[in-house]
C-alpha cells in the first residue's frame, strides 16, 4: 500500500488513513487510455492525520470541504501523467501541499484608514464622474 506522507515535522500521513485506487485515464496516452489504469484516487481520512494542531485540523477541513467524498475522505485524483506511479506521487504531493497551508497561521487583518488625501481624491473622482454623466443627459434631452 501507499507509505507514509511526511508534511513538516512531526506531522505525517499515516498510512492508514490512505487509500489509493487506479482508474482509466482521461488525459494523454492514445491507445495506452483505453487499456492501462493511470489515473489514480488518492482518499485521505483527515481525522487521522498525526501532530495536526486543532487550529490546523479545522483549516484543513476547510480548506478540504469541497473535496470530500460521502464518507468525509479528501479525495484527491492525478491524471497529468501516463505513469500510474507519477500520478500517485502527483497526488500525494497534492495531499502534502494542502496539510502544509493549513498549518500556515493566516495573518489578522489589521484595520485601517483611508488618508484625507486619499478620501478628496475619491471624492473628487466621485464628482467628475457625475458631471460627466450630467452633461450626457443634457445633451440627450435637447434632441427629442
Amino acid at each position: 500500500m501507499a507509505e507514509p506522507i511526511a508534511v513538516a515535522s512531526g506531522v505525517t500521513v499515516p498510512e492508514a488513513a490512505l487509500s489509493v485506487r487506479a482508474t482509466r485515464s482521461s488525459g494523454p496516452g492514445g491507445q495506452n487510455v483505453n487499456k492501462v489504469a493511470s489515473r489514480v484516487e488518492l482518499r485521505v481520512d483527515l481525522d487521522r492525520v498525526e501532530g495536526l494542531p486543532d487550529e490546523a485540523r479545522t483549516r484543513l477541513h476547510a480548506l478540504a470541504a469541497g473535496r470530500l467524498d460521502a464518507e468525509g475522505r479528501l479525495l484527491v485524483t492525478s491524471q497529468r501523467t501516463r505513469d500510474q506511479h507519477r500520478n500517485l506521487e502527483d497526488a500525494r504531493e497534492k495531499v502534502r501541499r494542502l496539510v502544509q497551508r493549513a498549518l500556515v497561521t493566516p495573518k489578522r487583518r489589521k484595520p485601517t484608514r483611508a488618508t484625507a488625501a486619499a478620501r478628496a481624491r475619491r471624492l473628487a473622482r466621485k464628482r467628475e464622474h457625475s458631471d460627466k454623466k450630467r452633461a450626457r443627459v443634457a445633451v440627450r434631452g435637447e434632441g427629442d
